[in-house]
């Protein structure tokens, strides 16, 4: 056989789809046959097939879908982005690592610890009462609702309210407002899916490693959404 050739895959060290999920069992006891035939299906990876039709899977092959369960396991990228990584590898391609990332989870998440009635909130947003109304029925404040029938306002819903007050003293009406809650619900749904397996797993370890993610794709979200409305409005002023 000439130098480089590819063996025939009954000629080369193979194993089948079991003996794949055992040597694979003690890092990722949740393989399954189905899941490697759907990353199959994806096409993530591509075993050969013997003169049977079984499955058979080289080191390489192996290597491989190692490579895509780590990703999903330890970064919890979508299998879009994975197998688009894959995509780039075989073309002999070098992957950029992240040049900066976003806040500390405790820096993104932590709270001053602001609790006000919506008395305290107007007086603090400038919002009326009408208007804060408005903001809770449609869903873009989320009060507390306390066990008295009280409502009490944290960090967010002050942020948020007073943004809200500026939206109106431009012109904009409460239906504006939520369609940009709505785009926010979208960018919420979005960065879930890629912590949803992690969060079923209910340890310290993955709970850091899910609001890290969310923090970073959260920040790097809205300067991406700052800067295409930027760009998009300077075109407006140009045109």
């Amino acid at each position: 056989m000439a130098d480089g050739a590819t063996a025939p895959i009954s000629r080369r060290k193979t194993q089948s789809i079991g003996e794949v999920i055992n040597e694979l069992r003690d890092d990722y006891p949740d393989l399954t046959v189905s899941k490697v035939r759907f990353l199959e299906a994806q096409g993530l990876i591509n075993p050969g097939r013997s003169p049977s039709g079984y499955r058979m899977f080289t080191d390489d092959d192996i290597d491989r879908l190692r490579y895509v369960l780590s990703e999903q396991r330890d970064h919890f990228l979508p299998l879009k982005v994975i197998k688009s990584k894959l995509t780039s590898w075989d073309r002999g391609e070098q992957l950029d690592t992240p040049r900066d990332s976003g806040p500390a989870p405790e820096v993104y998440f932590g709270g001053a610890g602001v609790s006000m009635g919506i008395d305290e909130l107007g007086r603090a947003s400038g919002l009326t009462r009408d208007q804060i109304d408005e903001l809770i029925a449609q869903k873009v404040l989320t009060p507390l609702d306390l066990p008295d029938s009280r409502k009490v306002f944290r960090d967010d819903d002050l942020a948020i309210a007073r943004s809200a007050y500026r939206l109106y003293a431009r012109g904009f009406e409460g239906r504006h407002i939520r369609s940009l809650r709505l785009a926010a619900d979208r960018e919420v749904d979005l960065l879930a899916q890629l912590v949803n397996p992690l969060l079923r797993h209910r340890n310290p370890k993955n709970r850091r490693r899910a609001a890290e993610v969310l923090a970073d794709g959260a920040n790097a979200g809205a300067k991406l959404q700052e800067s295409l409305v930027r760009s998009r409005l300077r075109k407006l002023l140009e045109g």
